[in-house]
């Protein structure tokens, strides 16, 4: 969180200049580790949705294996009848 040059002459005011300092420390340090925080959601949601695309893609050939497979036999059942 980066504080604008008012906010930080306010915060010296209020509550002199070396605690105005050491606030201004910690909310930017909080500021850089929501933003940090944020990154590692985003990332993880990114992760999950590829991960669930590969999912479905894997799924999707197998399914299409398995109807291949049941066509094969079915028309070998069929063969075999006639």
């Amino acid at each position: 969180m980066t504080l604008l040059f008012n906010d930080t002459k306010k915060l010296e005011k209020a509550l002199g200049e070396e605690a105005a300092g050491v606030l201004i420390g910690i909310l930017e340090k909080q500021g850089e580790e929501a933003r940090r925080e944020l990154a590692t959601k985003a990332d993880l949601e990114r992760g999950l949705k590829e991960l669930e695309l590969r999912l479905e893609y894997r799924l999707t050939l197998r399914l299409g294996a398995i109807a291949v497979s049941a066509i094969a036999i079915v028309a070998a059942i069929m063969k075999f009848i006639s």
